[in-house]
């Protein structure tokens, strides 16, 4: 749980995460997340308020790390200790981002004519992003480093942005690409954090890549249920949205076996690659 910093108060549930996402301070921004998760998943809020602030158009965010183009980050060598904080300072960063694309669709669209079960699956990730957000600092801080200390990139936020007026696309890109993506890389990640000896921060990775999951099953249940309620074939329109929205490249190889328990078959994602295997 992380350390209490302030009091809190909501107005709603849309007003918490907008709380959350404008907060500067990585451990406060998990610290109302968490009182968030805990007031929503009780019941002692509602949705929506006329109260409510506007949604941010960036989320709020330390003055460190500095933030550069994605290719001006450097690539990371696991085989030595500063490679490996340089990977786990990597994914803390990812896990921060995290936490606010999960409450960014809260927000943004808690006026859309969704199930309230819709909400409960997005602050249940929110609350898994945060856990992980928290654990990989601590595992940073063991290594004598902190979150902070080295560039990062603002590549995930891009992605929000460019999803911000539509739901289905925000599903598309953010669950069934970004979040896919961490199914692919993270158990190689994991096995060469085994291979030289850090047993704790493949660990971590365990806790992470198991959410992910249940992460991406959140994104494609609400993904088939909007296109069932509008008559759309899902893999089709997938694969159109994401031509239309996404600005990289799926690239192979796929974890098809985790991608598929969480119902994101290759149909879906397949033809869009740039190594296009079968």
């Amino acid at each position: 749980m992380p350390q209490r910093r302030a009091d809190t108060s909501f107005t709603s549930l849309r007003d918490g995460a907008v709380q959350a996402v404008s907060c500067a301070d990585p451990d406060q921004k998990a610290w109302i997340t968490h009182a968030l998760t805990q007031s929503w998943f009780t019941r002692r809020l509602s949705l929506r308020s006329p109260l409510d602030p506007p949604v941010p158009d960036r989320p709020g965010r330390p003055e460190k790390p500095e933030l550069l183009p994605p290719r001006l980050v450097k690539k990371r060598n696991l085989n030595n200790p500063a490679g490996r904080i340089a990977l786990l300072h990597a994914i803390a960063h990812i896990e921060l981002n995290a936490i606010d694309l999960a409450l960014d669709i809260i927000a943004r669209f808690a006026s859309e004519k969704m199930p309230q079960s819709f909400f409960d699956g997005w602050m249940g990730v929110a609350r898994d992003e945060a856990k992980h957000f928290l654990l990989v600092r601590g595992r940073l801080q063991a290594l004598g480093s902190d979150y902070g200390d080295l560039p990062a990139h603002d590549g995930l936020w891009q992605a929000a942005h460019d999803t911000r007026n539509d739901l289905m696309a925000r599903l598309a890109v953010v669950p069934l690409i970004l979040e896919a993506r961490g199914l692919d890389v993270t158990p190689s990640l994991q096995q060469k954090m085994r291979d030289v000896g850090d047993a704790e921060s493949a660990a971590v990775l365990d806790i992470i890549f198991t959410d992910e999951i249940t992460h991406v099953a959140v994104g494609a249940k609400w993904f088939r249920f909007l296109c069932d309620r509008h008559n759309r074939e899902p893999a089709s329109l997938f694969q159109m949205l994401v031509r239309a929205n996404f600005r990289g490249q799926l690239k192979a190889p796929f974890n098809d076996v985790a991608r598929a328990s969480a119902g994101l078959t290759p149909s879906f994602y397949r033809s869009l690659s740039s190594t296009n295997t079968s």
